[in-house]
């Protein structure tokens, strides 16, 4: 039976474009090119039936390793808590002191972005920040 290798996070949205561009800055991502017959995403997005218009945008790691991230919007707004989120991996291999100091730099960095910083868990030896990005997804600085 063959093994998954690769897959996509999707997120459900009210701004595809806008939180597709935010979790490009905050992940190093790109915007792929808009499809053949098209110079940029503005002409490709005109083209579309009104109801299509801003309804998708996707994003990818420009090295190729992690996954593709998908943003669809839906009519519904964020109910509830993520049953998924992404942990932006920062502090990987630092303890203590250390730890702590990369993630509130990386936190210092993503809130001119629209982050919100929710709080800082620290025990003196770990350290995770959580936050929500510009449409209240949660996240973790970890």
């Amino acid at each position: 039976m063959p093994t998954t290798r690769t897959f996509q996070v999707t997120f459900d949205c009210a701004e595809p474009e806008r939180l597709a561009r935010f979790w490009c800055e905050v992940l190093g991502y790109v915007v792929p090119p808009p499809p053949a017959g098209f110079a940029t995403w503005d002409d490709f997005n005109v083209s579309q039936p009104a109801e299509q218009r801003d309804s998708r945008f996707a994003c990818h790691d420009p090295s190729g390793v992690g996954p593709g991230l998908y943003f669809r919007r839906v009519p519904e707004g964020k109910a509830a808590k993520n049953r998924l989120h992404l942990d932006v991996r920062v502090g990987t291999g630092l303890v203590g002191e250390e730890r702590l100091a990369a993630l509130e730099a990386e936190c210092a960095r993503l809130v001119p972005l629209g982050a919100v910083h929710v709080r800082t868990l620290y025990d003196g030896n770990d350290a995770c920040i959580p936050m929500l990005d510009i449409e209240g997804n949660e996240f973790c600085v970890d």
